[in-house]
């Protein structure tokens, strides 16, 4: 028997308004950066809701080399952004997720019922920059690490460490385990030099992280235990306009993941995801592009 293991990492994603807003001084404390960034990012959840997107998925297997290995898995959803600062987490800290309804799966219209890879994206899912609110910095180490240019735009590079202050979390469902490992990884934030907008983000997995296999797989076959050796994403974002009223909106437009995980076999997954088709709820049952 063949276990699988989906790891639960930054998959998606967020970003920020473009109204006019004072960049970053000279000599900018890395505090007053942080503040600035998170206040764009919660203008940007408390907007993001009136959006929803189409996202591509393909869940390509991979052989030693990285190349592509047998047939990707194709998936296409209606995703948005939910966003309620009054109902936080469970440790009373404002949260965003992600939430998903499935349209397509390999081309084809999605059934009602239907059996989900373990690979597939969650249909909820945490939004990856809600560690950049302001009540939530406590929880991640910053440093500034210079300027860089992200698609032209001068941007502010803030690198990122998490602290491990929670335990890792590895949640079974049949032979799919879920993994979400909080303080272990570890990346880099592009923010905009005058808008504080958010225009890319690299994280990966430090280490490699082993945990045990329920001994009901074990006795099937499989190994003892598994090894996420590898995990990496980088989201890149850009400006998406929209009329009725005209305004431009910072949006995801790409999402890169390689997992490689040890067990009975290496599996060697790149997910690739693409948002298109963005459309805007002004009032019920109206959509504008």
């Amino acid at each position: 028997m063949r276990v699988t293991a989906a790891v639960l990492a930054l998959l998606l994603t967020g970003g920020g308004t473009t109204a006019a807003a004072d960049g970053p001084e000279a000599g900018s404390s890395l505090p007053e950066t942080l503040q600035r960034v998170g206040r764009r990012l919660e203008q940007w959840y408390s907007r993001a809701q009136t959006v929803v997107s189409r996202e591509s998925v393909s869940i390509q297997p991979l052989g030693p080399d990285l190349s592509p290995d047998g047939f990707a898995r194709r998936l296409d959803f209606d995703l948005r952004v939910s966003w309620d600062p009054a109902s936080g987490s469970a440790e009373g800290l404002p949260d965003a997720t992600v939430l998903r309804d499935i349209v397509r799966v390999n081309g084809r219209p999605a059934a009602a019922q239907r059996d989900s890879g373990c690979m597939d994206p969650k249909p909820v899912s945490p939004e990856p920059l809600t560690m950049l609110l302001p009540a939530r910095l406590d929880e991640t180490e910053f440093s500034l690490a210079g300027i860089g240019r992200v698609d032209g735009r001068a941007s502010v590079m803030i690198d990122y460490r998490g602290r491990r202050d929670q335990p890792a979390g590895i949640d079974w469902t049949d032979e799919c385990v879920t993994v979400s490992l909080p303080g272990r990884s570890k990346g880099r934030v592009w923010v905009d030099a005058e808008t504080y907008d958010v225009l890319r983000l690299d994280d990966r997995l430090e280490g490699w992280f082993e945990f045990n296999v329920p001994g009901e797989f074990v006795r099937r076959g499989a190994a003892r235990s598994m090894i996420i050796e590898r995990a990496e994403t980088s989201i890149r974002y850009k400006l998406v306009a929209f009329q009725d009223p005209s305004e431009m909106l910072m949006l995801p437009v790409s999402v890169e993941t390689l997992t490689v995980i040890r067990g009975t076999e290496i599996q060697r997954v790149r997910i690739s995801q693409r948002f298109t088709d963005h459309r805007r709820f002004l009032t019920v049952g109206r959509l504008v592009d």
